[in-house]
């Protein structure tokens, strides 16, 4: 399976980690990410800490967990690639559209796309049925 079909058929929660240059670690719930036909993936993300510490430190860790029993994810490990402000690139990504005025108020946003370095089930005993990124 791959990690596009795999978001397509779990829905849960999605936590995700960085830490600035000096290893001051912040984590913040997030949307499923986009994921690319070049393997990488993206995330929509405000100017806020996430984007910040992505500013100095291109590591991040993305933990998914299922909905449901028990606990089943997965973890990804990524490195930021690239970053992307033109609001054409991300308006087909968005999932809810805000006013102009609202949009404003709550600041610039950014594409920030990563390689997938590592793809790990959610606990050690764990299993993915995720065996690709693309």
């Amino acid at each position: 399976m791959t990690l596009k079909d795999y978001f397509q058929a779990n829905d849960g929660t999605g936590i995700l980690s960085t830490a600035d240059s000096d290893g001051a670690v912040d984590a913040a719930v997030y949307s499923t990410p986009h994921v690319f036909g070049d393997g990488t993936i993206g995330f929509i993300m405000r100017e806020r800490l996430t984007h910040h510490n992505l500013q100095s430190n291109p590591q991040a860790a993305y933990l998914f967990l299922e909905k449901g029993p028990g606990h089943r994810g997965l973890r990804l490990f990524l490195k930021k690639v690239k970053e992307d402000a033109d609001p054409e690139v991300m308006e087909p990504m968005m999932k809810r559209h805000l006013t102009p005025e609202e949009e404003k108020k709550k600041g610039p946003r950014y594409l920030v796309t990563f390689s997938v370095e590592k793809i790990l089930p959610l606990t050690a005993n764990g299993v993915t049925a995720v065996t690709t990124v693309i």
